[in-house]
């Protein structure tokens, strides 16, 4: 099997992107043929975006072992050098821009199957997945008629064990090979044609039982979320920059108070910081049985299958055309 496989944390780094190398490292000991096109630095909660009005430039990497976090990159491809693992590609762009690249430009009808991450934290739910750059990926692949598998990891225990990680691995390599094997042919379970599916695996004591993790079929929570961005309107430049480096909510200020968007000198600005509470540790009376939020917090691994399209309510493809016409009065 010929497989893209990209992600929206980037390139191998141990806080940002700590999954991908091993992953690979685990999909190509199948056998699989494996290309790798990755952004080139992190790209969370951007979804499915193109950047349309700039270049977007590339260069080729060579991780080695044992960890991929060194490597030279060069502009142009190169042979491989001693202790070097393969040749990757890092693009300027976005998940969704990787892989469309990917499939039309760097490996044109080369490709069977597009897999996104494994992601660093959990992608359940409609408030997590309409904003994840993860699944912007396999959409995006999806929408070029090419299936794929949008693959995360809830990190539940801080910091997570790092024995729970192989075997996150292997789990995901079964589902995926599964999901592979039978794509179309459980009709009795999924209606209609599957574009993609959104898998989370979290990571708990549970990898390491003999059972292992139970796996659900899926759907998706339809949650909401509320505030995203936290007024820094009164913070100097030089804070708001290393705010912007650091991702800590500690160096957010306290003058202006929240809701008041103008400082003394009456500029705007705002600094992504969501409040997450609700979406990570929601209340279990909360989730729909069967959902994908309600899986995670069963510590179960889910399998969401989904199309690449906006969903409609249900009822509107089968109500008669004449009762479709608008009649308003004047």
């Amino acid at each position: 099997m010929k497989v893209l496989l990209t992600n929206d944390d980037g390139p191998p780094h141990p806080v940002t992107s700590p999954f991908v190398w091993a992953f690979y490292e685990q999909i190509t000991a199948l056998g699989w043929d494996v290309k790798v096109v990755l952004p080139s630095s992190q790209k969370s909660w951007i979804g499915k975006a193109f950047h349309i009005t700039e270049i977007t430039k590339g260069r080729y990497f060579y991780p080695t072992k044992p960890d991929g976090l060194s490597g030279e990159t060069s502009p142009i491809s190169r042979p491989l050098k001693d202790g070097e693992v393969a040749e990757w590609i890092l693009l300027d762009g976005t998940p969704a821009t990787c892989a469309n690249v990917a499939l039309h430009n760097l490996y044109p009808g080369q490709i069977d199957l597009v897999i996104s991450g494994p992601n660093l934290g959990r992608n359940t739910s409609s408030a997590f997945a309409l904003s994840s750059g993860t699944i912007g990926a396999a959409l995006s692949a999806s929408l070029s008629k090419t299936r794929s598998i949008a693959l995360s990891y809830g990190v539940v225990v801080h910091p997570t064990p790092s024995e729970f990680l192989e075997p996150s691995h292997m789990l995901a390599c079964r589902i995926i090979r599964h999901l592979w094997d039978n794509w179309g042919h459980d009709d009795g379970l999924r209606a209609g044609e599957v574009d993609l599916y959104n898998v989370n695996i979290p990571l708990v004591e549970g990898l390491l039982t003999d059972e292992g993790l139970k796996i659900m079929w899926t759907c998706m929570w339809r949650n909401s979320y509320g505030r995203l961005f936290k007024d820094v309107s009164g913070a100097t430049t030089d804070k708001v920059l290393q705010m912007n480096a650091t991702g800590s909510g500690a160096l957010l200020p306290t003058h202006p108070p929240d809701g008041d968007a103008t400082s003394s000198n009456g500029t705007l600005a705002f600094k992504f910081s969501p409040a997450m509470e609700g979406l990570i540790h929601p209340e279990e009376s909360s989730l729909p049985v069967g959902s994908d939020g309600w899986a995670m917090f069963k510590g179960y691994a889910s399998v969401t299958p989904l199309r690449s399209g906006f969903a409609e309510p249900a009822g509107e493809a089968t109500r008669n055309i004449e009762d479709r016409v608008w009649k308003m009065k004047l």
